[in-house]
């Protein structure tokens, strides 16, 4: 039976709803500023946010500092790279490229829990991972399967596929703490230690992007709004979202919620723009939906 509460599926479905959002906003953030510093902005903002909530976790007793390797690579696969490496993707990657390889995230899972975490894969596990892509690639063909085969391979989609990966260290990472208590700090503590430490990984590279010439920035509005929407949704509210249900479901079945975010990334494109959804984004629904139930189905003991 699913093992699934129901309050973990929740977390998981509105995390991948502002992750489709956020796709949404960056395509239209593309040619208002570039890519390391629209990552740079949001994490910046996203910590001004935090900070009078989570700011106790740099006093000088905090047990932050006892973990300090931990949260150097916790804020480097998580808030630092992922963005920064998804924004560059797309500045010479094709969204269907971009999201089918990231689709392999529940593949990734796997791989690295087996290696690394001596997590097993189920069978079930495997099977539910093929259904899930399979309705990803209906989504992303339209369901137009020959079109796959004109797709070319260029460095975004190297860049995406990094990102995938370390992204599935990262949710492992979260779900496995060791000897760390960060489990027994308030949230906005544990969170603000990730976003801080992401940032400063994130302005590392900024400073490379503003010393070769490619940063730049066109603020009105409109793009002020949108920028301080990915700094609440996507960013705060997302991986707040995404670690309850990492620890609540495990890394392997919350990658398979991620498989979501290409469909509703083409359901909220539909209602921005006015392109309505057609029956191949149900079949692709079902087909989701139906790997994610597979991979959290449980044999009972003999």
């Amino acid at each position: 039976m699913p093992q699934l509460a129901l309050s973990t599926v929740l977390y998981l479905l509105l995390a991948t709803i502002l992750w489709a959002a956020n796709a949404i906003a960056g395509q239209l953030l593309v040619a208002s500023i570039s890519p390391v510093t629209l990552s740079s902005v949001r994490w910046g903002l996203a910590a001004l946010i935090l900070l009078p909530l989570g700011w106790r976790v740099f006093l000088p007793d905090s047990p932050l500092w006892r973990y300090r390797p931990r949260f150097l690579l916790l804020g480097l696969l998580g808030v630092g790279s992922y963005n920064v490496l998804l924004y560059l993707a797309l500045q010479t990657s094709t969204a269907i490229n971009v999201t089918l390889i990231g689709a392999s995230m529940p593949i990734w899972m796997l791989l690295i829990g087996a290696i690394f975490y001596q997590v097993r894969p189920t069978f079930l596990q495997v099977i539910g991972a093929a259904v899930s892509l399979a309705g990803v690639i209906v989504v992303l063909t339209r369901g137009v399967l020959d079109s796959l085969l004109s797709m070319q391979v260029v460095m975004g989609d190297l860049f995406i596929m990094l990102a995938t990966i370390l992204w599935a260290f990262y949710s492992w990472m979260i779900s496995r703490p060791g000897e760390s208590t960060e489990r027994q700090w308030p949230w906005a503590q544990f969170l603000m230690a990730q976003v801080m430490i992401g940032l400063f990984w994130t302005m590392l590279a900024d400073g490379v992007e503003i010393a070769t010439g490619f940063a730049f920035i066109d603020l009105n509005f409109w793009t002020g709004a949108l920028i301080m929407f990915v700094a609440i949704g996507p960013s705060l509210i997302a991986y707040r979202c995404w670690g309850l249900g990492v620890n609540g479901a495990g890394p392997t079945v919350a990658a398979f919620f991620a498989n979501l975010i290409p469909l509703f990334t083409a359901l909220l494109s539909a209602a921005i723009l006015g392109d309505p959804p057609r029956l191949f984004h149900g079949l692709a629904f079902l087909m989701i939906v139906g790997g994610i139930l597979i991979s959290a189905l449980r044999r009972d003991p003999q």
